[in-house]
């Protein structure tokens, strides 16, 4: 009689089935989050910046997530924010033109073996071909995560040399929880789940003067993370 035995291919394939059974069934049990970015204890901030350089974009949202999904996250399973913005011009003659458009995507996830979480920054849309994450934060406690992953300081959306400001300019401003990123068992009943909805969507007004004769941006955000 052998003195160790190992788990069969057959094996293998039924427990990592069952553990995205597990998985899926903690996805579909999570508590309402929808309304966290809208009547959390913090309001959202958001703000627009005029410079000579381009367009700029700062913001400070305050992102919780459910137990349930802080489950998910300890199993290995990262989320993924994904922040949108398009420069948008009215035009009365015809259909309003966009400008231009700025997007980025930051993942989190739980690194088991030092216990801590780590934010990776990418710029760009989710593609076929991945994305390309080039900085990286580790944090101590998952609020601190959560705080980063929700604050951008100086986001150029449009540089001055693509830019021709005009009347009648505005951003149309998105932020979401990406659940296109999720394992794709996962993706099949959540798209319905309030508890998964975790959105922002503004609109904001492009300023008509240069940051020296406007209003400050937000502060900057004092962060603990390792660059």
């Amino acid at each position: 009689m052998p003195c160790c035995s190992s788990a069969s291919p057959v094996e293998e394939r039924v427990g990592r089935r069952r553990a995205l059974l597990t998985l899926t069934a903690l996805l579909l049990a999570a508590g309402p989050a929808s309304a966290a970015l809208e009547s959390g204890a913090e309001p959202p901030q958001l703000s627009l910046t005029r410079r000579s350089e381009g367009l700029f974009l700062s913001a400070r949202l305050p992102v919780e997530i459910s137990p349930a999904m802080e489950e998910v996250l300890s199993k290995g399973v990262p989320l993924h924010f994904l922040w949108q913005a398009e420069l948008i011009q009215s035009r009365w003659y015809w259909l309003d033109k966009t400008v231009a458009q700025a997007a980025r995507t930051v993942r989190l996830a739980y690194q088991p073996l030092t216990r801590r979480w780590r934010l990776s920054y990418a710029t760009g849309m989710p593609s076929a071909t991945g994305l390309q994450y080039a900085l990286h934060q580790n944090f101590d406690s998952l609020s601190d995560a959560l705080a980063s992953a929700g604050h951008v300081s100086n986001w150029k959306l449009v540089d001055a040399a693509r830019w021709n400001p005009g009347g009648g300019q505005r951003v149309e401003f998105s932020f979401a929880l990406d659940l296109t990123q999720l394992p794709r068992p996962f993706q099949l009943g959540l798209f319905n789940q309030s508890g998964w909805n975790i959105t922002l969507q503004r609109t904001l007004a492009v300023p008509e003067r240069l940051a020296s004769d406007a209003e400050p941006a937000l502060p900057e955000a004092r962060s603990e993370g390792e660059p």
